[in-house]
């Protein structure tokens, strides 16, 4: 029989506890490389390439993994639609006043409700929007993709679901950069199939307790509220008034950034992605209060020009 030196056997069983350590932190999903190995796997799942326009209007996004949500809490697969035909428009009827730092955890918490309490085994909406503007990633399966959410009985199929943080009755004031950042991703997101915020669309109902009886299709604009497909007095009437403004602001986003896709496909490749006139996009920073400053550079936060 061949013996190893003590030197070597010593060798091989540390190479064999690392690699034990690593295999058990990629089942844990320690490691944050697109997937892991637990149930939040597949939340940024490939996706068709976008039109140009489309690409430079995509908003930064706060990842599920770093506004917490739990894995164990999630109990389904994603599930999608042929593509996005329409948004709808939520709030959480939830506080306002919020500091945005704690913004986080009320996506914690409406998780938790949506995906237990209610048991639908994720967060309903697709996206949540905080009143700096902040916009939270939210049902799982990849925010390029036609995700099908919880939000809206009958009409979840073809639909994206944007829910603003707080409560917006008749005479609430809606921040400024939260309207701002809704416009954007409903500029974005029908920007993916390139249908305009102002048109209307053709929307089938999957279920009866809509407004809609079950399998009718239905005419409606391409930015709703979701009053207008379910007996609800979401999103409240502050922004149910300002749907008018979403769709000419969106729209208005879509058409600059036509042109400048059509610019930078007339320009050498060189030049075409020097970004000197590029599409502003919200808040680089999370979190952070209307108007703070930037304790790093001492400047304050870049505002949204578009």
């Amino acid at each position: 029989m061949i013996t190893k030196p003590r030197s070597a056997l010593v060798s091989a069983a540390a190479v064999l506890v690392v690699a034990a350590v690593v295999l058990g932190l990629a089942l844990s999903g320690a490691f944050d490389g697109g997937g892991g190995g637990n149930r939040e796997t597949g939340s940024e799942s490939a996706a068709s390439t976008p039109p140009p326009a489309a690409a430079a209007l995509r908003p930064r996004f706060v990842s599920r993994a770093r506004w917490g949500a739990d894995p164990h809490l999630l109990d389904q697969k994603p599930h999608y639609a042929d593509s996005v035909h329409a948004i709808v428009i939520h709030h959480t009827d939830t506080p306002n006043g919020y500091s945005c730092a704690d913004s986080a955890s009320y996506v914690r918490d409406i998780y938790q409700a949506h995906a237990s309490a209610r048991g639908w085994g994720d967060i309903g909406y697709n996206f949540l929007v905080d009143r700096c503007g902040t916009i939270f990633e939210g049902r799982l399966g990849g925010v390029d993709r036609p995700v099908i959410g919880a939000h809206t009985v009958g009409l979840n199929k073809g639909t994206t679901g944007i829910a603003a943080i707080g409560t917006y009755t008749a005479g609430v004031p809606v921040p400024a950069p939260m309207r701002r950042s809704i416009e954007r991703i409903i500029a974005w997101k029908l920007g993916l199939t390139e249908i305009s915020p102002a048109a209307r669309t053709q929307l089938v109902s999957t279920n009866s307790e809509s407004r809609f009886p079950k399998d009718t299709s239905v005419n409606l604009p391409t930015v709703l509220g979701h009053i207008e497909a379910y007996e609800t007095d979401c999103p409240g009437q502050a922004l149910m008034d300002l749907l008018p403004e979403f769709r000419r602001a969106a729209a208005k986003l879509q058409g600059k950034a036509k042109l400048l896709a059509a610019r930078r496909a007339s320009r050498s490749p060189e030049t075409a992605d020097r970004g000197q006139d590029g599409v502003p996009g919200p808040p680089m920073e999370p979190r952070r209060e209307p108007g703070a400053t930037n304790h790093r550079s001492g400047a304050r936060r870049r505002k949204i020009l578009l």
